[in-house]
């Protein structure tokens, strides 16, 4: 369910209610005890975006710690019990976004946590191999270049002229047309990334395009502590993790409508990777 209501600053008071009332009605268990000083079950941290569970409805999770946890496995990690969706971006008790949880491919493999260990080691590899040219759709092939040859679009600053206009996450967080523009570039982008096909602990690209917007829901794209570069990194390498979220700050902030102008309009140093060269 997502509908098209404008978010509310109460969210947490959405999410509890409407997750709560749930739960009375399925079960005769006490509803949870919910406040603003929740803790993640599964990280220990504070919530940053809360995420319920269903059909249980178990409710004290953060939303990127329990779509990854359902990565590994489909149960819950409270009482078990077979996960189906995941309710989370609430509006109000009865609007909210749903993550539809898939089974994940059988695999024999180490733990969790050494999966973690590995996946960042295979990041590691990937930095020192960009994703291979492959013969394609001719966009893809330059948007494949740009991460070949480490070549970042040039920055244009934000005024009345350029239209380009800044954002910071919490604007992110709170903005639709953000989050479905971030959508559209993430969809696209991604299947430059060749190695995600052979990749099971990265998902579905569709999962790893909502983990990312997540993560940029509570993580300025590119902000100093480097969360949002970590984070993606784990699934694509540092170094393409860096690049994919210049890009895409680009996209964000430029006044385009659709990713064919801003493949016409992008600049990038060197020519031949990107429609537009610098003549400055």
């Amino acid at each position: 369910m997502d509908g098209a209501h404008p978010p509310c600053t109460s969210n947490d008071d959405f999410k509890i209610k409407g997750a709560a009332s749930r739960k009375d009605k399925q079960t005769t268990k006490p509803t949870e005890r919910i406040n603003g000083g929740d803790i993640c079950t599964i990280c220990l941290d504070p919530i940053s975006e809360r995420a319920v569970a269903t059909p249980c409805n178990h409710l004290t999770f953060d939303f990127l710690c329990l779509v990854s946890w359902l990565q590994e496995q489909t149960t819950c990690p409270l009482c078990k019990a077979e996960v189906k969706e995941v309710q989370y971006d609430w509006r109000s008790p009865t609007d909210w976004k749903t993550y539809h949880v898939s089974k994940p491919k059988a695999q024999a493999g180490p733990s969790t946590a050494a999966n973690l260990s590995a996946r960042r080691n295979a990041a590691r590899r990937r930095n020192l191999a960009p994703p291979p040219l492959v013969d394609t759709d001719p966009t893809l092939e330059r948007r494949r270049g740009v991460y070949r040859n480490r070549t970042p679009c040039l920055h244009l600053g934000g005024n009345s002229i350029s239209g380009y206009v800044d954002f910071t996450a919490a604007e992110f967080s709170t903005s639709s047309i953000l989050q479905s523009r971030a959508r559209t570039f993430l969809r696209r982008e991604l299947q430059v990334f060749t190695f995600l096909d052979h990749n099971p602990r990265a998902g579905s690209r569709d999962y790893l395009m909502e983990y990312i917007v997540a993560i940029l829901r509570s993580n300025e794209v590119k902000g100093s502590d480097g969360k949002a570069e970590e984070l993606v990194g784990e699934f694509l390498g540092r170094e393409n993790a860096r690049l994919l979220l210049h890009e895409l700050e680009a996209w964000l902030r430029s006044p385009c409508l659709q990713l064919r102008q801003w493949d016409d309009v992008v600049q990038y140093r060197d020519e031949g990777q990107g429609r537009s060269k610098d003549h400055g």
